[in-house]
């Protein structure tokens, strides 16, 4: 098979970063980027795909900042062929990246589109599933591992207490768990590679955020919990007491 695949990849904060809020904003002074894990697992996925002749070309995306540049970088050293940075305000909210994200797909128009299922930054694992949704492919998310023959993908993924089977045609939008494999370190020829490797940018499709963040705060300090040493009858009655003067819970 000749397969053109797209993955989606995001620039997120290292995983060892110490976080730090200052006016309620994240401060990210001198904090170290890099490409999401779970979508270096994808761009993996995606080489291994190439290497045994599924697919032809592979096309990372991104959407944010000129910063966002270096995790596609980072995808090309690795060993895909070329990069599209969609340049979009990086408080764009899910829906507002997944819309542009989701136009540059569809002007390529690949066969098979690979992401993480979620970003190591957010958490929120919205994106795959809202670009499947507004292109109108099946979706297989948190796979573990992926066969593609006949034109259909065959996956496995994590399903309560055990693995799911899922056979879907493509083009379709594929989201894996960290697990589906062991990404490769780029090579100091992927690196030198990877510079010359042709990069587009193109601008956003417009779309408003669906949701504001007003602020960044931390959780409240967890407060010691009581205990209570008395026989049974007397515990049981301050304990009732605690909860109702104290906690404030009501009871109807």
């Amino acid at each position: 098979m000749n397969l053109k695949v797209l993955v989606c990849v995001k620039q997120t904060f290292d995983t060892e970063a110490k976080i730090e809020l200052k006016d309620g904003k994240i401060a990210d002074a001198g904090i170290n980027l890099i490409i999401n894990p779970y979508d270096e697992v994808a761009v993996e996925g995606a080489i291994q795909l190439k290497e045994k002749g599924v697919a032809k070309e592979i096309v990372v995306v991104s959407a944010g900042s000129d910063k966002a540049m270096d995790a596609i970088r980072t995808a090309l050293a690795m060993g895909a062929d070329r990069g599209i940075l969609v340049t979009q305000d990086t408080g764009a909210d899910e829906y507002a990246r997944a819309v542009a994200l989701a136009a540059a797909i569809k002007d390529e128009n690949p066969d098979l589109v690979l992401a993480g299922h979620v970003a190591a930054d957010d958490g929120s694992s919205q994106v795959p599933t809202r670009i499947a949704e507004i292109l109108g492919l099946p979706h297989v998310n948190v796979i573990t591992s992926l066969d593609i023959a006949g034109g259909k993908a065959v996956a496995a993924s994590e399903a309560d207490g055990g693995t799911q089977i899922t056979e879907v045609s493509l083009p379709a939008v594929i989201s894996s768990q960290v697990s589906w494999n062991e990404p490769r370190y780029p090579s100091m020829k992927g690196i030198m590679q990877a510079k010359k490797k042709p990069v587009a940018t193109v601008a956003a499709a417009a779309a408003d955020n669906k949701v504001t963040i007003v602020e960044y705060s931390l959780p409240a300090a967890k407060q010691a919990g009581i205990k209570i040493e008395e026989d049974p009858d007397v515990a049981a009655a301050k304990l009732a007491d605690w909860m109702k003067n104290v906690v404030k819970i009501e009871i109807k």
